[in-house]
């Protein structure tokens, strides 16, 4: 195998992003076992090849066996996690995570961490709007970008070994970012979206509108299908990064309003012109597949 010696991989929290990288891991050789407090999921994922074996609970056994961990499940359960947990870890190995925001959790796993086991972080930024293993497929992960998020406490051999797993499942780029850097872009690009999508959602309770809208509210709505405990548990973890882009987008909605209510319509094209330039710097990353 090109990105760990041995091959046998578990995954803790088998939902979508989870069995993604099962599905991925498996079709291409790993041993992949998996824990879910879910009996259904696992059961669902053995029947269907996606994993050979997995528990309800993290057993010495199996925690113990693992030559790699991917941890998959919430980011604030990710801490009692490792607690309770970390004494069955295999010394000398490498454990990673999917979680959304990094600073709240990354340093405090960090400090708490065998000294013969590291931590290095990832994101990846792949999702779609339903959940659980029965939902996932590998193929979200292959134009998606992926995120590695070390500190100064990661080697650069476990940097690289965290950029190989997001080339082996297929991410379109790895991109490496601090924790501080990740959770600033993350408040952006991903927790303002989610938010203004929630808020078109919610300004309006016309049941009617459904009958008469196009595909830019569909595609500006797309991600307002939520999971309210993921999303708030995000949002609050992250809380000051995605006040500080709140706000910016309220200003920004502000002055776009104040060139409305002023008939300035130079001003509004300006703007309109701006947003096309900026908008085609994403066109063009992703045409470039840079």
């Amino acid at each position: 195998m090109e990105w760990i010696n041995q091959n046998k991989i578990l995954i803790v929290g088998l939902g979508l992003i989870g069995g993604g990288y099962a599905k991925a891991l498996s079709r291409i050789g790993y041993d992949v076992y998996a824990i879910d407090a879910n009996p259904d999921s696992i059961g669902y994922a053995i029947d269907n090849g996606i994993i050979l074996d997995g528990s309800i609970e993290p057993t010495p056994e199996l925690v113990g066996s693992a030559d790699a961990v991917i941890f998959a499940i919430y980011p604030d359960r990710l801490v009692k996690w490792i607690k309770d947990y970390q004494q069955y870890f295999k010394p000398g190995i490498r454990i990673t995570d999917v979680t959304g925001v990094k600073c709240s959790v990354v340093y405090d796993v960090q400090a708490i961490l065998r000294d013969d086991v590291e931590f290095i972080a990832a994101h990846p930024m792949a999702g779609r709007e339903v959940y659980g293993v029965r939902n996932s497929t590998e193929r979200i992960f292959h134009d998606a970008n992926y995120l590695v998020v070390p500190t100064e406490k990661n080697t650069p051999e476990a940097i690289e070994w965290c950029k190989r797993l997001g080339k082996l499942i297929g991410f379109r780029k790895v991109s490496v970012l601090s924790p501080e850097e990740h959770d600033k872009a993350i408040g952006y690009v991903s927790q303002l979206t989610h938010v203004i999508a929630v808020a078109l959602m919610t300004c309006n309770d016309n049941r009617h509108l459904s009958d008469y809208t196009g595909d830019s509210f569909r595609d500006l709505t797309r991600i307002a299908r939520i999971n309210d405990e993921m999303w708030s548990t995000l949002f609050f973890m992250n809380k000051d990064a995605l006040l500080q882009e709140m706000n910016m987008f309220i200003n920004e909605m502000t002055k776009m309003r104040d060139l409305l209510q002023s008939d300035d319509v130079e001003g509004m094209r300006a703007k309109l012109r701006l947003s096309n330039y900026r908008r085609s710097w994403f066109d063009d990353n992703k045409k470039e597949g840079k």
